[in-house]
């Protein structure tokens, strides 16, 4: 597969950073973004671009079919709801399986920058910290780095709230795989080879950095059992949740299907 090189992250200005900020991990088993993968190997890959620039701008789901734009805004005009049932409606059902078998490694280790067929694979820079450059805003890197955020303002979707983060307290913030990847291997990713997994595991649109606490609450929960505490947001993450089954060709159970589409007024 060709790639192309991404572009080089613009210098936002002083005002646009103001603005944002005013606009402000499965069996999902909680990563906390200072956890998983290797900062030590991240710091000493070569400078390369990163991902194109947040600055923690949240964009609809419906804009964003390859999750490469940051954030998950709400979905609230008659336009978007009606929209997103569509989607949704398109979404195979079935039973869930067994959990059998089930490991965090058979999705690949954490983060991995070389899982193939995916945006923003091989680009020197591992999956977490891509998100987090993704949708963060006033990020500082490590020093000598490009990669490695340090620190960052986060729009978190779940909740609402917009908070700061450093390292030293890393679950604050966790990268949530909004299709959980336990409930992925009980919906037909167990039949997977590993690639395909780990493309999943990696692929940002079923990736985002949230509240820690929020995430961790929801555990390997399909939207039947679990949703975002946020209420405004949540036709938004089935939404996103049904983008991930779609493009995965990965059913849904009935009880899911059903809160899914209720959450966009179905």
């Amino acid at each position: 597969m060709i790639r192309t090189a991404l572009p080089a992250r613009p210098l936002a200005a002083a005002s646009a950073t103001a603005l944002a900020a005013l606009l402000t991990l499965t069996g999902c088993t909680p990563h906390g973004i200072g956890s998983g993968g290797n900062d030590s190997d991240a710091a000493s890959r070569p400078s390369v671009p990163a991902p194109p620039a947040g600055a923690g701008r949240a964009v609809s789901p419906l804009d964003n079919p390859d999750g490469t734009k940051p954030g998950l805004a709400a979905l609230t005009s008659k336009t978007e709801l009606s929209r997103g049932r569509a989607l949704i409606g398109q979404v195979a059902t079935k039973g869930r399986g067994p959990r059998t078998g089930y490991e965090r490694d058979k999705f690949g280790y954490a983060w991995k920058d070389t899982a193939d067929g995916i945006p923003l694979a091989r680009n020197g820079c591992d999956t977490r910290n891509d998100l987090l450059a993704r949708d963060g805003d006033a990020l500082r890197h490590r020093a000598g780095s490009t990669c490695v955020v340090e620190s960052m303002t986060l729009r978190d979707p779940y909740t609402g709230t917009t908070p700061r983060w450093r390292k030293a307290k890393a679950t604050a913030v966790q990268i949530d795989h909004v299709m959980p990847l336990s409930y992925d291997w009980q919906m037909g990713a167990a039949r997977w080879d590993t690639g395909k997994r780990e493309q999943i595991a990696n692929d940002p649109l079923n990736l985002l950095p949230v509240d820690g606490p929020a995430n961790s609450s929801k555990g390997d929960s399909g939207p039947a059992s679990w949703l975002p505490p946020d209420r405004t947001i949540r036709c938004a993450y089935a939404v996103r949740f049904a983008q991930v089954s779609l493009k995965y060709r990965l059913p849904v159970t009935s009880p899911d299907k059903r809160m899914m589409l209720r959450q966009c007024g179905g």
